[in-house]
């Protein structure tokens, strides 16, 4: 019988989304926005998170040279790299290719670089290191020692930009909390108000229900399963938009100052039931609040 029962009020839910679309469709819409927002979010702290960690256990350094090296000195830089038991030369970029990297990564702005009477890029050697933190790797005191050899001009590695990053990840991390929560009280707002404007279209028929002595709870019930519906069709949609943009650039890889590539993942599994969890409840949330300005709850 519950069962029964349940199913009919489902079905009347329905109905009167149907009835009420245009006022839905717009309160939906809202809230896909809304959650795709904070999806948006959580996918660069998702993206930002696994790089921090890759680089983790794998960095990079790149030592610049100075244009009049010589060939000698450039043999005892490439030497000295190639005796750390952690490192690997990667590639040598002479000034040519490092110049024509940087007309490939500007792409249609690279007419700019066309005035240029002279290259003024320098030639460097991209060094990759492996397991530093179980080899105690010092990188600090390997980019002093490059630097203090004839012919390097300067030297960078990654875990540089990582430490100035740590900051950044702090602040995202912030605003993400500070964004997700003021969302989450606009959706509120949404559904309540998408709610009462289909309460106060059918306030006749529920004023008509309760004197044939039907039960508060039997009139409320459909408009809390209305907000869990929209809640839910919220973060199914949301969750759709995000992966289609998702998919549109997953075939690129991504780097961050030139320095390492980027894989772009996906929110991971857990996050994606996070997502239409917190919609539904908030959906179901802002019904009640919705109802509980008609009926004693």
């Amino acid at each position: 019988m519950r069962t029964r029962l349940l199913s009919y009020l489902f079905k009347q839910a329905l109905s009167n989304i149907l009835s009420n679309r245009v006022v839905h469709a717009i309160g939906l819409g809202t809230m896909v926005i809304s959650l795709l927002i904070f999806g948006a979010f959580l996918l660069l702290f998702v993206n930002l998170n696994a790089w921090i960690q890759g680089w983790g256990h794998s960095m990079s350094m790149s030592v610049y040279l100075n244009d009049d090296i010589s060939e000698a000195q450039r043999n005892r830089i490439a030497s000295f790299i190639g005796d750390l038991a952690e490192a690997e030369i990667k590639r040598f970029i002479t000034k040519d290719a490092a110049l024509k990297d940087l007309r490939n990564a500007m792409g249609s702005q690279a007419g700019v670089l066309e005035g240029l009477s002279k290259n003024p890029l320098p030639a460097s050697f991209e060094v990759a290191f492996t397991d530093i933190e179980g080899q105690g790797t010092d990188l600090e005191g390997i980019k002093q020692a490059l630097q203090e050899m004839d012919g390097v001009e300067e030297v960078h590695y990654s875990e540089e930009w990582l430490h100035r990053f740590e900051g950044l990840m702090s602040i995202i991390k912030l605003v993400g909390f500070v964004i997700g929560g003021l969302l989450c009280l606009g959706i509120l707002f949404i559904v309540t108000n998408t709610i009462k404007l289909t309460i106060y279209s059918r306030r006749e028929e529920i004023e008509i229900l309760k004197l044939v002595g039907a039960t508060d709870w039997f009139v409320k019930t459909p408009y809390l399963f209305e907000g869990m519906i929209q809640g839910i069709l919220s973060g199914i949609f949301a969750l759709a938009i995000l992966y289609l943009g998702y998919f549109l650039i997953s075939t690129k890889k991504m780097y961050f100052l030139g320095l390492a590539g980027l894989d772009f993942i996906f929110i991971p599994y857990p996050y994606t039931l996070l997502i239409i969890l917190i919609s539904a409840s908030l959906g179901l949330l802002g019904c009640f609040i919705a109802v509980g300005r008609f009926f004693d709850i």
